[in-house]
This record gives structure tokens, sequence and C-alpha cells, in this order.
């Protein structure tokens, strides 16, 4: 049986983006993937001449020059720039907040009328201590703008209500007193050409991958077949959950086929009224301009986490920190093995943030 130099568990971003490197140094590389198809939650797939992203809307951003020549180096990205808006009692709404959404909601125009407003309506609360999410939000926008496009939307992603989540999911709230519709702030932003599978075929190219199979299902097995190990499983999974079982919230994706031209007039919306059950819907075609006489539509639905659902969003709250702090102590001792990605280490990532992480990494131990 063929010995490898790394077997990396998983064919998302971060294993992808290892290997790519580990291939560059010719080391032999061979990729599991439990799937049945490679890319993790970036994957893209063609539907009527459309690229779809299966897992959501992946919008690449990034002020990190370093990350977006190398990702350009591999495949085109085209110049998407990200102009959600919201939806709440049959009215559209401009995000990210900014001097579109304030004329939204109060006709305002002026810039200083505008933070006039804002601070009146944050002292009007009179919040004096921040207790929970309602209070945090509260007392960064107030009443209005919670009401409309914070309060439903989040509870929804949340399953809780705002008075009964963390403070800490909501730190900051950008406010922008220009009329400025991009919803990042990141000097490079795009969607690549031909969609996020190109890229990961292209970082994987040269590597030996084998799909549908599941590492922790015989993990001594497959430890026999490398010399080192990337994994970018869940962490907890990995220990066969001796110390516990972290918390996620999971997502459903209802992905329609339309014998229409255009579902909606954006490529993103998101519902902020909470009788909406889904939080937004994704029309595909925008991404990448494609010209087809059909369209394809996402629902997006938050949903509990439990075993066998897809991970989505880490809880980083001070219980679950303090279960991964174990389990990170447990990880330092498997000398074998590179824990690497958003369910490895526990942690929300954007696509520069584990692009990055993993070149950091593979610089380290390759």
């Amino acid at each position: 049986m063929k010995k490898y130099d790394y077997l990396i568990v998983g064919s998302g971003l971060y294993g992808a983006v290892f290997a790519h490197e580990a291939l560059k140094k010719n080391k032999s590389v061979l990729i599991i993937e439990k799937r049945d198809h490679i890319g993790g939650n970036v994957f893209t797939e063609n539907i009527n001449g459309i690229n779809v992203h299966k897992y959501g809307a992946h919008i690449f951003h990034t002020s990190n020059e370093e990350v977006w020549n190398y990702v350009n180096d591999l495949v085109p990205f085209n110049n998407f720039i990200n102009s959600p808006i919201a939806f709440y009692k049959d009215k559209y709404y401009h995000l990210p907040f900014n001097m579109y959404t304030f004329q939204d909601i109060w006709g305002i125009i002026d810039p200083v009328k505008a933070k006039e407003k804002i601070d009146s309506e944050i002292k009007k609360e009179n919040i004096t201590t921040i207790n929970n999410l309602e209070d945090q939000a509260l007392s960064l926008v107030g009443r209005t703008i919670y009401e409309i496009l914070i309060k439903g939307y989040t509870e929804k992603q949340w399953g809780k209500k705002c008075n009964e989540l963390p403070s800490f999911i909501i730190k900051r709230i950008p406010l922008r007193f220009e009329f400025n519709n991009n919803y990042f702030n990141d000097k490079y932003q795009g969607i690549p050409i031909g969609g996020y599978t190109d890229l990961i075929n292209k970082l994987i190219d040269g590597a030996d991958i084998r799909l549908n199979e599941d590492f922790n299902l015989n993990r001594k097995e497959y430890a026999k077949l490398a010399k080192r190990i990337v994994y970018t499983g869940a962490i907890d999974e990995y220990f066969d959950y001796k110390l516990g079982e972290l918390d996620y919230r999971s997502l459903k994706f209802e992905i329609l086929e339309l014998d229409q031209d255009y579902y909606q007039k954006n490529c993103v919306i998101n519902f902020t009224d909470i009788s909406i059950p889904y939080t937004r819907i994704i029309e595909h075609k925008y991404f990448e301009n494609a010209i087809t006489p059909k369209t394809v539509i996402t629902k997006e639905y938050p949903d509990t986490y439990s075993k066998g659902k897809e991970r989505f969003y880490p809880i980083n709250d001070e219980k679950n920190n303090s279960l991964l702090e174990k389990y990170l102590k447990l990880a330092k001792k498997e000398k074998k093995v590179i824990f690497g990605g958003r369910l490895a280490n526990y942690k929300y990532y954007d696509m520069d943030d584990t692009i990055e992480k993993a070149l950091n990494d593979a610089k380290k131990y390759l």
C-alpha cells in the first residue's frame, strides 16, 4: 500500500491550500473527503449554465494582497461587489447601514442629521448595563434600526430571543454616514470565474483523492497511510467527544430551479421579519452575470445543530471556549497531526483568513 508524505482530511479551502503547498515541495499527498464532492462549503455546481454556491453565498473579500494574488494566480476573479438589501414588512432597505438605509427609514439625506437621529434614539433607551445582545444593539443603533433590520434576522439565525443571546455576538455595528452600499470594506472583492470548484481543482491538482470516505470511522487504518496528517474535521469528533460536544448552529438550503429569467432584483436579499422562516434568498446568476433563460435561487434556513448535520457557526461562548481549550491540549499531544481550518480550530474564518492560516501553517510545517 502506498505511503504518502501527507494525508489531508477534508478538501475545503484549508486542506486544499495546504495540499497545494505540499505538492509544490514535491510531497506526496492523499486527500480523503467524506462528502461526494471536493471543496467543502465553497463547492459550486453548474446548473443550467449557472455556477451555484451549494452551501450559501461565498463572496471572496480581503485586504491581504498576498492572499488575493495567490488565488488570482490560480483562477481569474471577477469584480463582483456584494450589495445586499433587506426586506421587512413589504419594504426594502439598503445594507450595510449607510446613508441609503437612513434615507429608506427616515427620509434623511444629511449625515449630520442621521447621526443626531441615531444618537437621540440611543439616548432614549438609557441603557447603562449591557446584559445581552438586545442591550448591545440598542446601545449602538437605537430602537428603529434594531427592530427593522437586526432583531428578527438575529433571532432566526441563532434560534433564541435577542435578550437571551450573549452580547459578544454583536461586538460592534458599523454605521456609514455616506452613500455606500458596498457590504465589505476590504480592498479586494470578487468571485472566481467558473466557480470555486475550479479553484479547488487547481489547488489539489497532483494529489490522490478519495471521496465518500470518513476518516473518523477508521482513524487508525488511515493513519498508517501517511507520515503526517492534516485534519480539518471537527476537533471534538477527532477525540470521540470524550470531553463533551462543542455547540454549533446549522443551516438548511432549499435550492430551486425556476423557469424564468430572474426571480429577484438583487443577488442577496435578507429577510429580517421574524414571520418569514428563512433568513435570505440568493440568486446565483448575479455572481457571474450568467445569461440564461432560467434562474436558480437558494432559500437559507437557520437550523439547530445535531450530530449528522453540517456544522456552520461555532458558538464561541464561555462554555464552549472552555471546552475547546481542553481539546486543544489534547491536540498538542498528537505529534503526527496538524489541526487546521474552521472545524478543527472551532473558529469562524472568512475565506481569506482560512487561506492565510493554511499558508502560514504550511510554511511552519513544510
